[in-house]
């Protein structure tokens, strides 16, 4: 299968019946919190958390942070969330996507406990199960293979989570009485109920439902049918989750997430950038919009694999845009994929566009 560039949206995208389209009632944003050689990281991450406080005012229900190591973007999300969270006191922070294969699954729980005690209970772990071959240089191979790998830690970061014990103590020696049961401290009881698998593809989006988690979906996919839409295979992943969900557990399953490239203005110089990063996109696919010193990545996008399109215009043509799209009519929250090469004040000017013409026709207002 060869990579599919990002499909091009329709002039006038044909409507969806409205008992397709769930209202979205949370809207967020997904950023990398760059910084480029200029400026430098500290400013990078001040900018985050103002970004936070912007979209915090504006009413968003969450942010989202994209994990990536060895580059010009954040790295450690846990201590970005609880520097920010105590400036930004109402809304939600969620990692999209943290790799298991290159975490400590048990010191991962425990920061996460930490983090969520913190914030008051609002955090919210996206967790993949994807592999990098240059990161298995850096944190070392493993026996099996690296999916394998993520999986098993996947699972013990879980059990952590949850306050299951992970050690019973034997005998002397060991720090504690015989017959004590050792668990994640501090535990955070109601984090394991706000954890995601991100998904790619269907087989992910089947897996969260087995493991008894949330589904985020996000912008990049493999493994679909041949000349199906992004959307199409997206919807075909939601309804895969939901339904193998309720099989499973008996319950209505947790609302889903979805990341989208959302730029709507009706300024002409806005509408222009906007429609050279879609450019971009479609050229360099995942490599488009990068700041300045980060890595030139040696190819656009990953042989079999294609990645969502950017919603641009104004606001009218990007409301039927995203009425059209199968995915984002399947999913309960949308959360806006911004630029990575975008500074504070163009990624302020994206949430605030969106959240005065473009989320309220989607049923969105804001919670406070």
């Amino acid at each position: 299968m060869t990579a599919a560039p990002a499909p091009t949206l329709a002039e006038d995208p044909a409507p969806v019946s409205k008992g397709t389209f769930r209202p979205k009632t949370r809207i967020g944003f997904n950023t990398r919190v760059a910084f480029n050689d200029e400026a430098g990281p500290a400013q990078g991450m001040r900018d985050g958390i103002a970004l936070y406080m912007a979209a915090e005012r504006l009413g968003y229900q969450s942010g989202w942070v994209y994990q990536r190591h060895f580059d010009h973007y954040l790295s450690s999300p846990l201590p970005f969330f609880a520097a920010a969270g105590q400036h930004a006191r109402r809304i939600t922070f969620g990692s999209a996507v943290i790799p298991m294969r290159y975490q400590d699954p048990i010191l991962l729980a425990e920061a996460a406990g930490t983090t969520d005690l913190l914030l008051d209970g609002r955090l919210e772990l996206a967790i993949a199960t994807g592999a990098n071959a240059a990161f298995d240089a850096v944190f070392g191979t493993v026996g099996s293979d690296a999916r394998t790998e993520a999986k098993r830690r996947q699972a013990r970061f879980l059990a952590a989570v949850r306050g299951e014990v992970l050690h019973t103590v034997a005998g002397p020696g060991e720090g504690a009485p015989e017959g004590t049961a050792l668990r994640v401290t501090p535990h955070s009881p109601t984090l394991a109920a706000r954890i995601r698998q991100g998904s790619a593809s269907l087989a992910s989006a089947v897996q969260a439902a087995d493991l008894g988690i949330g589904l985020v979906c996000g912008t990049v996919q493999h493994d679909h049918e041949a000349g199906e839409t992004f959307g199409a295979y997206q919807a075909r992943g939601i309804a895969a989750f939901r339904a193998r969900w309720r099989a499973l557990w008996g319950t209505e399953p947790p609302p889903v997430t979805v990341a989208a490239s959302v730029l709507a203005s009706t300024a002409p110089d806005r509408l222009e950038t906007y429609a050279a990063y879609d450019a971009e996109r479609r050229t360099l696919g995942i490599a488009a919009s990068r700041p300045r010193g980060a890595l030139t990545p040696v190819a656009a996008q990953p042989p079999g694999t294609q990645i969502s399109p950017v919603f641009h215009g104004t606001p009218d043509r990007v409301i039927a845009a995203i009425l059209a799209d199968p995915g984002l009519s399947a999913a309960d929250e949308i959360i806006l994929f911004l630029p990575p090469g975008f500074g504070l004040a163009e990624n302020t000017r994206v949430l605030t566009d969106f959240a005065a013409t473009v989320a309220p026709s989607l049923g969105w207002s804001p919670s406070w």
